[in-house]
């Protein structure tokens, strides 16, 4: 077997993700099911950055399987500033059977996976989060039954990694994804370049455009994030403040009218009320936040699982 990770959405074929967010519904019904990590093995959990889903779902997940959760709080490890990421990468690699890192630059990560001798999981970096992206076709998939075919449009800033991730993972499940963001906030051109490549591949579509009423008509999923991302908070007053040039891709009921009558609202959380999203929305009908928060557990749980079994013997 190979050693797998994931490092990015692309990480994944359409099938192992059809695979995973299938046995994620399974895992979701019978929660404890399944203990590939019986033993306890352990499993590291580190974070660099604030978290809170992404740290309970993940001890949650981990126990549940038969695992023990090893939470390292990186501002106390300083991986990268007291020892270099390629030496705590072959320490920890000996001790637990699985690193999940959420952290900063995907290098890091991407060294991290290098050294480590057992599978990595991004939990989160500037330029991705995978995990979000299962919970998100998961929730998807219960709510439409499907992802082939459905239109998601994601409303905020395209530059962040949320709007990277919605377009690698949409296009290899086969949607038609369209980022509507104003036009100094485009995604990053490679990324783009790849989504349209994997839509073409398997059936869906990429689109990019400054005009929210555009981005949204008809859209059978309707997804955003916060303005000001970890590490731009120095940024918040511009970005949230009149005139912000996100404000016409504020998540608004009048704004969700555009899209299908019957299109749910994502949002990975934590939320903003009244900047990119109206409380009106996030908190009424169309809205599946609390079923998609929830879903990055058995989402998590069963990528887990699939890693382990495409790691290598020790």
């Amino acid at each position: 077997m190979t050693l797998r990770h994931l490092l990015a959405d692309d990480d994944l074929t359409a099938a192992e993700q059809t695979a995973i967010l299938e046995r994620a519904a399974a895992m979701k019904a019978a929660r404890t099911a399944e203990q590939p990590l019986a033993g306890p093995q352990t499993v590291a959990v580190i974070f660099d950055k604030p978290t809170l889903r992404t740290q309970l779902s993940f001890a949650t997940g981990i126990a549940e399987l038969g695992g023990y959760p090893m939470i390292v709080d990186g501002t106390l490890a300083q991986i990268g500033t007291r020892e270099s990421v390629a030496d705590v990468a072959r320490v920890v690699g000996r001790q637990a059977s699985m690193i999940v890192w959420r952290t900063f630059a995907q290098e890091r990560l991407e060294q991290m996976a290098e050294h480590a001798g057992v599978p990595v999981i991004n939990a989160l970096t500037d330029d991705y989060h995978p995990c979000q992206l299962l919970a998100d076709l998961l929730t998807v998939r219960e709510h439409k039954g499907k992802t082939a075919g459905l239109t998601l449009t994601y409303l905020g800033d395209g530059a962040n990694n949320m709007a990277h991730s919605y377009l690698l993972a949409c296009a290899i499940a086969g949607m038609h994804v369209r980022i509507g963001t104003p036009a100094d906030h485009w995604p990053r051109a490679a990324v783009v370049a790849r989504a349209e490549a994997l839509a073409a591949e398997h059936g869906g579509s990429v689109q990019v455009t400054d005009d929210p009423i555009a981005a949204v008509s008809g859209a059978d999923v309707v997804a955003t994030d916060t303005w000001v991302s970890m590490g731009m908070e120095a940024e918040a007053d511009g970005r949230h403040g009149e005139g912000s040039p996100f404000a016409p891709f504020s998540v608004t009921g009048d704004l969700l009218r555009h899209a299908a009558a019957d299109a749910i609202v994502l949002h990975c959380l934590p939320a903003y009320r009244g900047y990119e999203i109206a409380a009106d929305v996030i908190d009424g009908p169309q809205s599946v936040v609390w079923d998609e928060a929830e879903n990055r557990l058995h989402a998590q749980k069963a990528l887990m699982a699939f890693l382990l079994e495409h790691a290598d013997d020790r």
